[in-house]
Parts: structure tokens; sequence; C-alpha cells
């Protein structure tokens, strides 16, 4: 009999979220002309990025998502 490699559990959707930064999506999720959602102010790379980001470069998101939603 062949010993079958231990079987791995499932990797969690959210593999890298932290307490220490909120996300800023307020589930109106829609892009605009210059790919940027109009719920929360972040850019669609911003979204993306969102997950594997650092705490700190989650800030940085959020405060420039902040400054759009000011100048808007």
């Amino acid at each position: 009999m062949i010993n079958a490699a231990p079987v791995k559990a499932p990797k969690p959707l959210f593999s890298n979220v932290s307490p220490a930064v909120s996300s800023p999506c307020i589930s109106v999720c829609r892009l605009d002309e210059h790919k940027m959602c109009t719920g929360c102010f972040r850019r669609v790379e911003d979204i993306r990025e969102w997950r594997a980001a650092t705490d700190q470069r989650r800030r940085e998101i959020v405060q420039q998502a902040n400054q759009r939603r000011a100048s808007a």
C-alpha cells in the first residue's frame, strides 16, 4: 500500500485578514470610468492588492481613498 500525502486543509478565502486595518468596502461595488469604486473610492488595483497587502500598505490605500472621497 502506498502512503498518500497528508491532505492539506483548504486555504481560507481571505488569507491575510488583519484586524489592524479594516476594509473600507461598504458593499457598493461599482467602478466608474476611471476604474475607481464609487463606494469605497479605491482603485481597482488597490482592491485587487488588498488581500495580500501589509497593514502599512492597507493604511496607505485607505488614506488615498479618503483623499479621493474628499476631492469628489
